[in-house]
């Protein structure tokens, strides 16, 4: 045939022949005289204006030249059964109703099998005429009687008739996603209905009427069905005597409703493919009350009557309810939904894993195993979350409070982009796929039918693409985030009953709990829960599991007091109850924190922000020395005033001390216990395993302390340019093996610049120091910080900063055994490096003598020893659970190793160091202590280390005798890992006997 060489390229500006990839050469065929008539060859134009709307329609379709075809097939299939010459009813009516044309067009360039259909019933068109009321056609899911004699044909016809009618209104924007999915769930309904009528239409004359009840499950009974699926049911029947016609319907439903629209999939009932297809309600209740799976549970989410027996159907649903909303009490229920879901990755081939939108990672299972398993969790004791579909249940948790409402509005953008996806796919076929296709021309069709255009640079395609994985990256995340979140194990563990917090239930629940005070703690939870605002709902769902966690502790109610200080700081900030749900282990670890501690509950009080610590896993971490001393200082640069700078520099150092001892209290929490990491990913080898770091975290706390405090003391004193001072930590600062409440032990020495008098600079550096000890003692809600500097030369007798020759002469010629052995632990922190260092070179030989001691100063420690032992223990004290001067405890060990290195270390350097453990390992290797005895006090000293800390933590104030009974020993014993009070104080006493004899064999040897 010759046509105009142009003409082509003008239909090509309509859209015609892009796929094709003639450039619009078979439109011009089928739009031209022996075509439809619509287009002028020669002129190159359309032949009216009607022609021109028409083909202005067929150019928006999603695929404009499969649009054209289908329609020039139907034209050609109604004049084979029209009488000649009339013209074409089917394109008279389109030119004269512009919503059928609409819709038709948009039918014909989205489904090729609806386009089919048409071709095969060109009448059926006229099911997308515009009333005469000017409205669209119904597109509800109802079928319409059809003529026919036989049921099936009939039914597959109106069956047909109504999904063209629903594909119509989804595609011209007439019905949203939520309505498309609801009127194909009727439809299915409907089908199911009509299928069952028949089958029991079929049976054969005198048989009863079985009591036979339909059950949708899946997609079907969420009311979220989509074009091509199968339809999940379960069939029930009333009684044994039903079983035979039940079983003879059930079967002859299937095959109709597989020969009218889809596969009905019976496969989720008792026993799957080999259980029989029919059972009873009571066979069903025996099978699920002793047999069913978590997933047989979580497939009852979605039950809902669809056919058959409705009544019955509903009474099979309300009977199981009561067990289905127990499923998530099972111990291995929350694992078990996680794990069916990874099987189901598991099991798509890999080279369609990447565009897989259903099962594939960041696809539609992933939004709904998340709900699903929400749903299985909070919906026991919260009714409002039990509907059957995705959206709903989804809007109703986000309502809740168990979602956050950005997490939620994600997930529905997600879930709504993902379901247009495979609403399009299905369509263009009808049948069944959720794959997005890989060729380019598929592509540019989907692409099309959903609506994107090229823009900005960038095809329709690519802007496609670029949707799709930015819903399918968000939707992978909340799915990991909202599927493992650590909390629904917890909540898991709580009885049903547990989760309804009435005041009544909730006050036996308490009771049980073990709260000395149910009524007060009763007014606390009205008070966290009461009212009807987001915050009361997270409340609701937060408190039953940290109730759990409160009670485990032996002062619960304490815990909920403090939570409730905590909550009535923070409630009302956005991130604060965000935070508890959605932060992983957060909630359970601020709840042992508060239900353990009064220190840290104390300092949560006066800075509550600091919670935030217990989400990251490397804030758990204690900070390096190098960067605590940075950022101490820089805060106090920042300042001017000296209080100012103090002020700023406390406040970090309260930050350091809740990290501190949340890491400590958590460190023995097991699943809760930080794991910290490196940026390489590997595991961080500083943590608070035990006690040792403990006393290093919170030494080098206190020294880049002393460090900004020093820096803002000196910037407010006027001193001789060039004048040396240095801070020297001693006892248990210098040891590093500091605890919660330790004062710093120090010494302040300087060293005068040329030229300078010796009583200007002394005078320059007495300020320096009473002005360093005054702003760390200035009243503040911040911990104190006292400095004592009475280890100086002549203690409180002595001038408070001496020069570092005045140190060398005093050492020389005036000290005692005593101060050596104080000496021991001397080390510099904070000042003049050179100077500290120079003081350090100069105590060596008085630390470490090269003569060892003689036979009188020996005995002089050991009297001094027991006078220790005898004056400063408390009047009243328990001398065998003293951490501190009690038998075995840290002085007896700390004597006996400080002995071992006066006589020792100057022959032996690897005696010479600060901390009490490593000269005692170095004392065993070097055959000075016998290593059953080095064993016996490195545990009675690190178990009296262990308590003192621990009864700071959870008495919040010092204290060195560990109680024999009540809720302070059983306090400290939680803390520390061990279940029973009992035990642990014996193996306290049992710890300490052997330390004390291991340490008087050391120091009588």
């Amino acid at each position: 045939m010759s046509r105009p060489t142009r003409a082509s390229g003008r239909l090509a500006r309509y859209g015609f022949g892009t796929a094709e990839g003639d450039g619009g050469a078979r439109a011009a065929d089928l739009l031209g005289p022996e075509g439809l008539r619509l287009w002028r060859p020669v002129e190159q134009e359309p032949v009216d204006e009607a022609a021109a709307e028409l083909l202005s329609a067929l150019s928006r379709a999603a695929d404009p030249d499969l649009a054209l075809r289908q329609l020039h097939r139907i034209v050609e299939a109604e004049g084979r059964t029209t009488a000649g010459g009339t013209g074409s009813p089917l394109l008279a009516d389109v030119h004269a109703d512009p919503g059928l044309r609409r819709r038709l067009i948009a039918v014909l360039g989205a489904s090729a099998a609806l386009g089919d259909h048409l071709v095969a019933h060109p009448e059926h068109y006229r099911a997308l005429r515009t009333a005469a009321d000017g409205l669209a056609p119904v597109a509800e899911g109802r079928l319409e009687p059809a003529d026919g004699g036989n049921p099936v044909a009939a039914l597959r016809t109106a069956y047909r008739l109504a999904l063209l009618r629903i594909a119509a209104a989804d595609l011209t924007g007439g019905r949203g996603l939520e309505q498309t999915m609801a009127a194909l769930s009727a439809l299915a309904d409907a089908t199911l209905s009509a299928a069952y009528e028949i089958a029991v239409a079929e049976l054969a004359e005198g048989t009863e009427r079985p009591r036979l009840a339909v059950v949708a499950m899946g997609k079907c009974g969420g009311g979220e069905l989509n074009y091509v699926s199968d339809v999940d049911v379960i069939f029930v029947a009333a009684e044994d005597a039903d079983l035979p016609a039940a079983t003879q319907v059930a079967t002859r439903l299937i095959s109709i409703c597989g020969l009218v629209a889809w596969p009905v999939d019976a496969a989720l009932r008792p026993e799957g493919s080999r259980g029989p297809l029919v059972r009873t309600l009571a066979s069903h209740l025996a099978y699920y009350r002793r047999w069913a799976r978590t997933w047989e549970f979580q497939a009852l989410l979605k039950a809902r009557p669809a056919a058959g027996d409705l009544p019955l159907a509903q009474e099979w649903i309300d009977q199981l309810a009561p067990l289905l909303w127990r499923a998530a009490e099972r111990p291995e229920a929350v694992e078990d939904v996680r794990a069916m879901r990874r099987r189901i990755i598991d099991h798509i081939p890999p080279k369609e894993l990447e565009r897989e939108i259903k099962r594939g990672p960041g696809g539609l299972r992933d939004i709904e195993f998340a709900v699903q398993l929400l749903q299985l969790v909070h919906g026991r004791g919260d009714e409002t979350l039990r509907p059957p579909g995705t959206i709903p249940a989804l809007r109703a948790l986000v309502a809740g409070g168990y979602v956050g409402r950005a997490d939620g509005e994600a997930l529905l953008r997600g879930y709504r982009f993902l379901r247009s996806v495979e609403h399009r796919l299905q369509l263009q076929g009808l049948r069944r796929t959720h794959t997005v296709p890989a060729e380019p021309g598929a592509l540019r069709w989907l692409a099309a039918a959903l609506g994107f255009t090229a823009a900005q640079g960038r095809s329709a395609v690519e802007s496609f693409r670029a949707e799709w994985v930015t819903h399918a990256t968000e939707v992978r995340r909340l799915h990991a985030k909202l599927l493992y979140r650590p909390l629904l194990e917890s909540v898991a563990r709580v009885p049903a009953d547990g989760l309804r917090l009435t005041p009544e239930a909730a006050r036996n629940r308490l009771e049980i709990l073990g709260f000395a005070d149910p009524a007060g703690a009763l007014r606390h939870l009205q008070a966290l829960t009461g009212g009807v605002s987001r915050t009361a709902a997270i409340q609701r769902t937060l408190l039953p599991v940290l109730l759990s966690e409160f009670a485990d502790a032996p002062e619960p109610d304490r815990g909920l007091l403090n939570y409730r200080k905590v909550s009535d700081k923070l409630g009302s900030t956005p991130w604060y109850l965000r935070l508890l749900r959605d932060g992983g282990p957060v909630a359970r670890r601020l709840a042992r924190v508060l239900a353990l501690s009064r220190y840290v509950a104390d300092l949560l009080a006066r800075d509550p922000e600091a919670l935030r610590l217990l989400a990251d896993e490397n804030e758990l971490a204690p900070r390096t020395r190098e960067v605590l001393r940075e950022g101490f200082v820089a805060a106090a640069a920042r300042h001017t005033d000296p209080v100012e700078a103090t002020s700023a520099v406390r406040a970090l150092r309260r930050r350091e001390l809740v990290r501190v001892a949340c890491a400590d209290l958590l460190c023995r929490a097991g699943a809760l216990a930080p794991s910290p990491t490196r940026a390489d990913g590997a595991k961080r080898a500083r943590g608070l395993s035990d006690i040792t770091e403990v006393g290093t975290a919170l030494a080098d706390v206190t020294d880049a302390t002393l460090a900004a405090a020093l820096r803002a003391a000196r910037a407010s004193q006027p001193a001789p340019a060039g004048l040396r001072f240095a801070v020297i930590g001693m006892g248990r600062l210098g040891g590093y093996e500091s605890n919660y409440l330790s004062d710093a032990d120090v010494l302040f020495v300087y060293d005068p610049p040329p030229g300078t008098s010796e009583s200007a600079a002394s005078a320059a550096a007495h300020a320096v120091a009473e002005e360093l000890r005054r702003l760390l003692g200035v009243p503040a809600p911040d911990p104190p910080l006292g400095v004592d500097a009475d280890l100086r030369p002549e203690g409180r007798q002595g001038p408070l900063v001496r020069s570092l020759a005045a140190y060398a002469q005093y050492y020389a010629r005036w000290s005692r055994v005593w101060e050596a052995q104080a000496l021991l632990r001397a080390r510099f922190v904070c000042g003049d490096a050179d100077l500290g260092a120079e003081f350090e070179a100069m105590i060596e030989p008085v630390r470490y003598p090269a003569d060892g001691l003689t036979r009188e100063q020996v005995v002089e420690i050991r009297r001094i020893k027991a006078r220790v032992e005898t004056e400063r223990l408390p009047r009243g004290a328990d001398p065998a659970t003293h951490t501190k001067l009690g038998r075995g405890g840290l002085a007896d060990v700390e004597w006996a190793v400080q002995l071992v290195q006066l006589r020792h270390a100057g022959a032996i350097p690897e005696l010479r160091g600060t901390r009490t453990l490593d000269a005692l390992a170095a004392a065993e290797r070097a055959g000075l202590i016998d290593p059953a005895d080095a064993a016996e006090m490195a545990a009675g000293w690190a178990l009296a280390a262990q308590v003192r800390n621990a009864l700071m933590l959870v008495r919040g104030r010092a204290g060195d005798q560990l109680p024999r009974h009540g809720v302070e020993l059983a306090g400290v014993a939680r803390l520390l890992g061990r279940d029973d009070p009992g035990e642990f104080l014996d193996e306290y006493l049992r710890t300490g006997r052997r330390s004390r004899a291991a340490a008087e064999r050391v120091l009588d040897a």
